[in-house]
């Protein structure tokens, strides 16, 4: 994020005055950023009558800007940044001095010097912290990692319990902060989806601590007792709009294993104004066939009345509209082994079988539950053990610039065999029926850990098999749009070419006029032996090499759990050849590219 886009306006200065110093800084890493803080404190004394000193150093200024309270976050999708900015503005609206940082934007060795911190962080994949928080995480996990007596801090973890590293990166992170020296403040909280009652308690809770040891002067946290303050920053919205759907078209061939649907929406570009690597968020509904099998299984009719969020309604209707369904998590499992008491989910509910815990919810959903263990219950009792439906989040794979009154999606429609029949997506099989003239409600998901550079001569380098190509997309769109100079390069797989070729007249198209420099596919079935992305990289290691010496950006969209980890081996292998020298130097490598924002990843 640029230095432009976190400074808040100040009643002192005009807004040509505070573009003009936002320009000047627009260039500066952080270290040059904390010296210049002091550089401007020195010259504003100097003009206050006092004498002009040099300025004092970053380790100084670092120590001065550690009196007030860090409030840091690593957000994937922009929930922790939401909680994160209430909670600053919690904080200084109670006069408590504070900063704010996206975790990526925070130098990291200022916090052996910090006083007290709050850290609000998701996990993604199978249990990696977000995307901007590598970085820290890489620092705190390293021999150079500091002592950190002086600081007492607390953690807020976000996650989703249908998966089996629920909170993983929060809990990571709050173990080896306590490893390092440093002191709770207050026990960490893991959220699940429904995270806004609990994120509130341990904010208020957080808040009161802060105040509280402030005052006792231990930490040193500054408070304002008086006198003017800058307003805090407002508020990321969580923008909502409706939309029209334009097309939902099949676009793999009739003989592919697949079924892969564009989808296009009618959108007000001002009410959604989305950028390439945003995502769209839809709030689905479950199927009717899976509905009616619960329902059976209950021994109910569907017209019995339960209570909802939104108010009583009929079992039917809630289990269509507000209850998770396909997503197990442990909270349900734990809620329904109470009154099952199966001895199977006993043994993966066990703190011995996380990896049968993985492999079980993978493969099952709510009704393999209801049939494998079976019990006696009434439909209130089932719901009230249910999480409420979740909206389902798909990058955009259209440019505002080519489309501004559209938002394009690339959905692959979900059925796969379950061990009692075919299991089947929530929100992909919802949007798979809707016809054109359906009207749906769009969230933004905002992702600016996935946005183009903003030099249009930075080559790309972009990984998407599957529907991970969708971003890139976008993205080719955008630097056509801007006639960008950047070249191009996208790493593409699938299974078929001749059926699963997704945008492939698109991409010949953009290979020809030029907004495409190179692309590489590996269609892993063609063939005797399956090719996959990262050995079309490994095969073309020289020149991916060159290309990062050469200042490339590098993207990956798409699978967490195989693809992303395979092309970072790749990665790692191709710049250890290339740099000639060992893991460790591949690895500092690469994570100077990802703290430097040259290495972005969208996986899931």
């Amino acid at each position: 994020m640029s230095a432009a886009a976190t400074v808040p306006l100040h009643p002192l200065l005009s807004r040509d005055e505070l573009a003009r110093l936002q320009q000047a800084a627009a260039d500066f890493n952080h270290d040059q950023l904390t010296w210049g803080s002091g550089f401007l404190a020195g010259l504003a004394a100097a003009k206050g009558g006092a004498p002009l000193t040099a300025a004092s150093p970053p380790e100084a200024t670092a120590s001065k800007a550690a009196r007030s309270l860090a409030i840091l976050y690593g957000s994937q999708t922009g929930n922790c940044k939401r909680l994160a900015e209430a909670l600053y503005q919690q904080v200084t609206s109670a006069n408590v001095v504070a900063k704010l940082f996206n975790i990526a934007d925070y130098p990291v060795r200022q916090l052996k010097l910090e006083q007290a911190a709050l850290f609000v962080i998701s996990t993604q994949g199978d249990g990696d912290p977000p995307e901007d928080a590598v970085g820290l995480f890489d620092f705190l996990r390293g021999a150079s990692a500091p002592r950190l007596e002086k600081l007492k801090f607390s953690v807020l973890a976000l996650g989703d319990s249908s998966y089996p590293f629920f909170c993983h990166a929060g809990r990571v992170l709050d173990e080896r902060l306590a490893e390092l020296g440093a002191t709770r403040l207050l026990p960490r909280i893991d959220c699940d989806l429904e995270f806004t009652a609990p994120a509130g308690q341990w904010s208020e809770d957080a808040l009161k601590r802060v105040a509280e040891t402030a005052r006792s002067g231990a930490p040193r946290i500054a408070i304002v007792d008086s006198g003017p303050r800058v307003a805090p920053a407002a508020a990321s919205q969580n923008l909502l709009a409706s939309a029209e759907l334009l097309l939902n078209q099949r676009i793999t061939g009739r003989a592919s294993s697949k079924d892969v649907r564009q989808v296009e929406f009618a959108l007000d570009g001002a009410a959604l104004p989305y950028e390439p690597g945003d995502g769209l968020a839809i709030m689905p509904r479950n199927p009717r066939t899976l509905v009616a099998r619960i329902c059976e299984t209950l021994h109910a009719s569907g017209n019995e009345r339960v209570d909802t969020a939104h108010g009583p309604r009929a079992l039917a209707d809630a289990l269509e509209c507000d209850f998770e369904l396909t997503l197990l998590s442990r909270q349900f499992l734990l809620a329904y082994q109470a009154e099952a008491h199966a001895p199977q989910l006993a043994a993966l509910l066990a703190p011995t079988g996380a990896e049968a815990f993985a492999a079980y919810i993978s493969h099952r959903q709510v009704i393999d539950v209801l049939l494998e263990a079976p019990t006696a219950l009434t439909p209130a009792a089932l719901v009230a053990m249910l999480r409420p439906l979740a909206r389902r989040t798909y990058s955009i794979a259209s440019s505002r610039a080519v489309t501004p009154d559209e938002a394009h999606l690339l959905v692959a429609v979900v059925a796969a065999e379950g061990p009692r029949g075919t299991r089947l997506g929530t929100t992909s099989n919802y949007l798979a029926h809707l016809s054109a003239g359906a009207t749906v409600e769009l969230h933004l998901e905002a992702n600016t850990n996935f946005r183009l550079p903003t030099d249009d001569a930075a080559p790309l380098i972009m990984i998407g098999p599957g529907t991970g190509v969708a971003p890139f997309r976008a993205f080719v769109q955008e630097r056509a749009a801007r006639a960008a100079r950047g070249a191009n390069w996208l790493f593409f797989g699938e299974r078929s070419q001749r059926e699963d070729f997704l945008y492939q007249l698109e991409w010949q198209k953009a290979l020809a006029d030029g907004t495409l420099q190179r692309i590489d596919l590996a269609f892993s079935r063609d063939q005797a032996q399956k090719i996959y992305v990262q050995d079309r990289l490994l095969a073309r290691a020289h020149e991916v090499y060159d290309w990062l010496e050469q200042g490339a950006y590098v993207y990956v969209c798409g699978d967490a759990k195989h693809m992303a980890k395979d092309v970072h081996a790749a990665l790692l292998k191709i710049i250890q050849q290339g740099h000639g020298g060992d893991d460790d130097a591949a690895r500092e490598y690469l994570q100077t590219l990802q703290r430097a924002g040259r290495y972005r990843r969208d996986v899931y």
